[in-house]
């Protein structure tokens, strides 16, 4: 089920919260409308908001350099399901706890927004958004796998000064951000562009700035994947995504 999760009440919530909950079910996400394999593995992602020291943010990992894959990439925490949790939000906070530090008890989940079919992995991952009710230091947990944590303030994100588009070395060009110190493209800069454009926060940029991946600072991933425009797009939910050459784009899963 897609959308405001039960017995959630939005009153009460940040402006920008409230309208990217009513839109949950129907974000404006770039994707192709394909089913998912029998195989696919479910998995999840915490899009994590909160009220940080200068104004509103999100929660994002960067992955540790000595990984094998996407080594080096901004991301939400996540990951695959753990047989008998509670999936979706009991997968996607609890990789957020074990990725980063984020303490479940202070976290409240709002929504689940459409599912995406990685098909290079072969992972069908669920957004999930939440509202950090009761923020607390974050840390890095395993730095075998993750390198740091940030939380970027939205304004930095919608900034246009931020914002341009990557040119990945097999040719899928998509959007991206930089903030935090970190290049964000493929999986997570198409959630985050969906998402500030649901929001309300979305102000115009420069869709015309496009530079190649590493000259911008960026980690090509493996192979793309895909959430934009059509081309292929990194695998990079980086926990939940590991493709090869060739494999086929990332696709959004229809709505059941």
């Amino acid at each position: 089920m897609t959308g405001l999760l039960p017995g959630v009440d939005p009153t009460g919530l940040p402006g920008y919260l409230q309208r990217l909950v009513a839109a949950a079910g129907d974000l404006p996400l770039r994707h192709r409308m394909q089913g998912a394999t029998d195989t696919a593995r479910r998995s999840a992602v915490l899009i994590l908001f909160g009220e940080g020291p200068r104004g509103a943010d999100v929660l994002l990992i960067e992955k540790s350099a000595r990984l094998r894959t996407h080594a080096g990439q901004p991301a939400f925490p996540g990951g695959g399901a753990d047989p008998g949790e509670d999936y979706p939000v009991g997968t996607a906070l609890r990789e957020a706890q074990e990725e980063a530090g984020v303490d479940p008890d202070g976290v409240r989940a709002l929504a689940t927004l459409p599912e995406l079919f990685l098909g290079p992995s072969d992972n069908l991952v669920v957004p999930v958004v939440a509202w950090w009710e009761d923020p607390r230091d974050v840390a890095v947990g395993d730095p075998l796998e993750v390198a740091r944590v940030a939380r970027v303030p939205l304004d930095e994100l919608a900034d246009p000064a931020n914002r341009f588009r990557v040119r990945h070395p097999m040719g899928y060009v998509g959007p991206a951000f930089g903030v935090a110190g970190m290049v964000v493209w493929g999986f997570t800069a198409g959630l985050l562009d969906a998402v500030l454009e649901a929001a309300g926060l979305a102000r115009p940029w420069d869709e015309r700035d496009v530079r190649p991946l590493e000259a911008a600072g960026g980690r090509p991933a493996t192979a793309p994947g895909s959430l934009g425009e059509g081309g292929a797009e990194d695998a990079a939910a980086p926990t939940v995504a590991d493709g090869g050459p060739g494999d086929p784009a990332a696709r959004t899963v229809p709505r059941r």
